[in-house]
This record gives structure tokens, C-alpha cells and sequence, in this order.
């Protein structure tokens, strides 16, 4: 039985429509029930943009079934999506999640509900991610590995998992720092997670992300990746959410089909993290600017005392 796909759209008709229209083309669309959760405009100059969503989504096709959840109020994509997600996971027990930004190819239906299938008793996997950075060389790691952070950018998950989601990032926050696992959390320093926990926890910033994935890594889970991606964000235009303007993370070269076999050994893949970890040196040279004006702020100190 095919996973249910839960779509969170706002006021983006063109990024829907693309959304729809790629998805239209999976392989197991027509058996796939879509539930595509429309947002309320935030303010009135988002209504006229919300509406034509709206229009548009009313007259869509090429799936099992579509039911569309029209909001009366503003949730706001961060309580949207752990609103959907929890409705989905309840009901079925499980759900593949897609926002109105994300392209797919026409194999993300089957590699998702494949692992998901997989990896339905193995309490450990609490993630199916269908993107995966443009690294170097994917050929040099397995088609499939297991990573600690999950990818937002097309996914899917389970109730058993989803259950372990929590909410309050200031929790999260003072069990990471109990933990102490920081460098790890931050990916050996090459990303800062735990600055976005942070921003999270003071009302600074308002994503579902940071908190599922500070979730996933305080349960000792892991995530299914690709090691090319099955999915490509086109919202990173200034356009969402949470996203500014970048083509650092954009996919060219989506990964067309692929059928998993066998369950992989329950452990992190040690290339592909090293891959990812080059990936985000590469990408994120300002993370160690901070770091190396924390260094130089500390050694002038320890030079002005001696």
C-alpha cells in the first residue's frame, strides 16, 4: 500500500503548478491519496495570490484520490506541516511530505514508499530523505546510506518515529547541551545546527526542521539518503520561507529511478559523511570566518594578560 503524499502550499501558484506537474509523472501517482494542505493568507496583499493556488489545486488530477484541507487562519509553514504531518501519520502510519517548492523525478514515489516499506519495523531509520547535496563524486558511495540529519526537501517518515518529534526547541536545546554532543550536532563543526536551535529556542527563528532533526539526533535515529537526489528545490529564489536566494543547493541532474533490495547495516556511512562535510566547507566559509575571529578574539585576551 502506497504512502499517503501531504503537499503545504501557500501563495506560489507557478512553484505549485510545478510541484503538481512533476509529481503528476511519478510512477505510482495514480495510486497515491495526495492531501495538499493550503495555508491561509498571512495578510491581505497574500490573498490574491493564495486564491489562485487555491483555484488551481481545485482542479488538479492524475491521482488515486486529492482532498484539499483549506485553512481558515494563518498556521505559518513551521505548524502547518507538524499539523499535517501528525494528521497523516495518525491516520496511516506514515506519510511522504513534499512543500509547493519541491521538484520531483519520476522515481521519488517509488524510492520513497521502497524504504519506507524497508524500513517500516527498524525503530533506528526515523527518516527518508529524497534529496541529497550535489557532492562530489556520489558514484563513490552506495546508492543509498545512512546519514544523521535529515533533509526537508522531500521526505518521509512514520507514526513510530514522527511520535519522538518535539515541539519545545528550548527542551531540545538544554538536552543537547546535556548531552554534550554539540560537535557532533554541528556535523564536526562544519555546520551550525546548534546556532539555529538556538535562534529557535529565543523566537528568533520558526522551523519545523531544526527541531525534527535535534529530535532525530537525541534518539540516536538515522535518515535514508540518496546519494544523488531525487528531488530539487526551485523556491530558492527569495520566494519561501525560511529560504533565501541561492543556487549553492540547486539539482540539476535528478536521479531518474532505483529500487532498494536490501536493508543497509544500521550505522552512519563514514565516506558520505566525509563527502557532506566537504560539501558544507565548501559552501559555508563564513561558519569558520566565526570561528577564526573566536580563536583570534581569545588569543589577543591571553596576549593583553600576559
Amino acid at each position: 500500500m502506497t504512502a499517503p503524499i501531504a503537499l503545504f502550499v501557500y501563495n506560489r501558484p507557478e512553484h505549485t503548478k510545478k510541484t503538481i506537474e512533476a509529481l503528476q509523472k511519478n510512477d505510482l501517482a495514480n495510486e497515491s491519496n495526495l492531501y495538499i494542505f493550503s495555508d491561509a493568507a498571512k495578510h491581505q496583499e497574500a490573498t490574491v495570490q493564495v486564491q489562485a493556488v487555491r483555484e488551481y489545486i481545485a482542479s488538479i488530477n492524475g491521482f488515486k484520490s486529492v482532498t484539499i484541507i483549506n485553512r481558515n487562519c494563518n498556521l505559518g509553514l513551521a505548524d502547518s506541516i507538524v499539523d499535517g504531518v501528525t494528521k497523516l501519520c495518525n491516520s496511516d502510519g506514515k506519510a511522504i511530505i513534499l512543500e509547493d517548492d519541491i521538484v520531483t523525478s519520476k522515481g521519488f514515489l517509488r524510492f520513497m514508499n521502497n524504504a519506507l516499506n524497508l524500513y517500516a519495523d527498524d525503530e533506528k531509520v526515523m527518516h527518508i530523505s529524497g534529496y541529497m547535496f550535489g557532492i562530489d563524486k556520489p558514484e563513490e558511495i552506495p546508492e543509498t546510506f545512512f546519514y544523521r540529519v535529515p533533509s526537508c526537501w522531500g521526505w518521509a517518515t512514520w507514526k513510530r518515529a514522527w511520535e519522538d518529534f518535539e515541539p519545545d526547541a528550548a527542551n531540545l536545546l538544554d538536552r543537547l547541551n546535556l548531552s554534550k554532543k554539540k560537535y557532533d550536532f554541528d556535523i564536526e563543526n562544519t555546520y551550525d545546527y546548534s546556532e539555529m536551535l538556538q535562534m529557535q529556542a529565543s523566537g528568533k527563528l520558526n522551523s519545523w526542521a531544526i527541531r525534527w532533526y535535534a529530535s532525530v539526533f537525541l534518539n540516536n535515529g538515522l535518515c535514508l539518503h540518496p546519494n544523488k537526489s531525487f528531488t530539487n528545490n526551485i523556491g530558492l529564489d527569495g520566494s519561501g520561507t525560511n529560504c533565501g536566494t541561492s543556487n549553492s543547493y540547486e539539482i540539476s541532474d535528478l536521479k531518474e529511478d532505483f529500487s532498494i533490495n536490501a536493508k543497509l547495516k544500521l550505522d552512519e556511512n563514514q565516506m558520505a559523511l566525509q563527502k557532506i562535510k566537504n560539501f558544507n566547507k565548501s559552501k559555508l566559509p563564513h561558519f569558520y570566518r566565526r570561528f577564526v575571529r573566536k580563536i583570534l578574539k581569545i588569543a589577543q585576551k591571553i596576549l593583553l594578560k600576559g
